[in-house]
């Protein structure tokens, strides 16, 4: 069972807004997911109690800042949003469970600094060899300096970069009906959609 963590110690570079969509994504293919939030804002778990009925169904993993406890029976795909700081048995319990780790980042030098430590952490578990880790740049535009930074940056990390989301009130808008990129018209987002491509061969594979 694919068990998808969405990680880095940074606060507000979009982990919740990347886990939502994952298990939107995943939702829109059939399966059978489970969203499970760690953080203590319970973002994600916010934005379920948003979600319509007539959405695609995604159900509550009950676990709690304290406790991280494998998925009930059933559970065909799990996506888990973490919070800031993850670290301690919290983090080792994490990387035990994952099957694959994204890592959001977004193009600022604070950004770059805390994922850099975070991604040396995670290398040096013991449980990484069987992880797939993936890098996801976040609120990205081309056409800017602190961008070009962001792409030195992942160049340096021997990791592989799933994609580039770009900065777009469509996220904003469909969060706060408790609705994804996968979950609307594609002619709605397909930009958005376009970029999720690389992500989603990712995911799948």
């Amino acid at each position: 069972m694919p068990v998808v963590v969405v990680a880095n110690p940074k606060g507000g570079v979009g982990k919740s807004t990347l886990s939502t969509n994952i298990a939107g994504y995943f939702a829109a293919q059939g399966h059978a997911v489970m969203l499970g939030d760690a953080d203590r804002q319970q973002s994600s778990r916010l934005w379920l109690g948003l979600r319509p009925s007539g959405a695609r169904a995604i159900a509550t993993w009950d676990i709690s800042a304290d406790l991280i406890a494998r998925p009930p029976r059933g559970t065909t795909h799990v996506v888990l949003d973490t919070p800031a700081g993850l670290q301690g048995w919290r983090f080792s319990d994490v990387v035990k469970m994952a099957t694959k780790i994204i890592v959001p980042l977004q193009p600022s030098v604070f950004d770059i600094f805390a994922t850099r430590a975070f991604l040396d952490q995670l290398l040096q578990n013991k449980h990484h060899d069987k992880l797939q880790i993936g890098l996801v740049g976040m609120r990205v535009d081309a056409r800017t300096i602190a961008a070009d930074r962001l792409h030195e940056f992942v160049d340096t990390l021997g990791l592989p970069v799933l994609g580039y989301l770009r900065d777009t009130q469509n996220y904003v808008h469909l969060a706060a009906r408790g609705l994804t990129l996968f979950d609307v018209a594609p002619s709605r987002v397909e930009k958005d959609l376009a970029q999720w491509k690389s992500i989603g061969r990712w995911l799948d594979a």
